[in-house]
């Protein structure tokens, strides 16, 4: 079983993701890493996140940022975001994480800030 599963909304992301994992890695944190649309693949999505034993969720995602949103609203785990930057230099992901609604919490971290979510992973698996 991973403690932390990294899922890219696109393999564009993975420029983030590597330095995601290179944070988890040097702590000693077990984890995977996937490319799932939310948009164009909810179905697979949603056998990820069922199927999935993690206890925590980062999801790297740009543009509309919809991924980390659609995961929370799908599990009780916890969730942290990690918007990438874009055409609008990831204010449009950063706001689409941030604005989740009520009952749908998501952890936002900074724009392309893999490090941060790594960081902060950790330290919700040191309180669980």
């Amino acid at each position: 079983m991973v403690e932390v599963s990294i899922v890219l909304g696109s393999a564009s992301d993975e420029r983030i993701a590597e330095r995601t994992t290179a944070v988890l890695k040097e702590h000693g944190v077990t984890f995977d890493s996937s490319v799932i649309s939310a948009h164009r693949e909810p179905e697979k999505l949603d056998h990820f996140i069922k199927s999935s034993e993690c206890k925590v969720f980062i999801a790297i995602a740009g543009l509309s940022a919809a991924l980390p949103g659609v995961i929370a609203s799908k599990t009780s785990r916890p969730v942290i975001g990690v918007p990438v930057s874009g055409t609008l230099q990831g204010i449009d992901a950063l706001l689409s994480i941030v604005q989740m609604p009520k009952g749908v919490p998501v952890a936002c971290v900074g724009i392309d800030n893999g490090e941060n979510a790594a960081l902060l992973a950790i330290r919700i698996l040191q309180i669980r």
